[in-house]
């Protein structure tokens, strides 16, 4: 199974804000930081403001900043919103398969996401987002100048 880019991207900029602390990256910071497409990333923040895991403030002074829903968000319950809970194959396509009526892969492979699921329930975001991996998530986000010394 492969995460969707999107679900990649929402982990990595709740994981990003976690350790932020006092400060507010901005959108445009972050996908600089990340080496993604402003857009793309826009859309993602997007998606986590409205399940209030995140607010976005524009303007002078404005940012980023994880809110305590999100710090305590299950990861299974974000990968879940961002991977749908569809089947792992598609058996009803455009060319319905063969072995749809009898098949016991289908119910094998939805097990098996399922457990997926579960395996990530019990972890939050700042579980995920704890040393050693903290101290390397500090450094996305920061201007290019900024990236050769410490942040004060």
């Amino acid at each position: 199974m492969r995460l969707l880019r999107s679900t990649d991207l929402a982990l990595r900029v709740l994981m990003r804000l976690a350790v932020a602390g006092g400060s507010s990256p901005t959108t445009r910071e972050v996908a600089d930081g990340m080496g993604v497409p402003y857009t793309h990333l826009a859309k993602v923040v997007a998606e986590l403001q409205h399940r209030g895991l995140l607010t976005a403030r524009r303007g002078r002074g404005g940012g980023l900043a994880l809110t305590e829903e999100g710090r305590t968000a299950s990861v299974g319950a974000v990968v879940r919103a961002f991977e749908g809970e569809g089947d792992v194959v598609d058996c009803e396509g455009p060319v319905p398969c063969p072995l749809n009526s009898a098949c016991r892969l289908r119910g094998a492979l939805r097990r098996a996401q399922e457990a997926f699921f579960a395996s990530l329930d019990s972890l939050t975001v700042a579980d995920i987002a704890a040393e050693p991996t903290g101290a390397l998530l500090l450094g996305i986000s920061r201007r290019p100048e900024d990236r050769g010394s410490p942040q004060s």
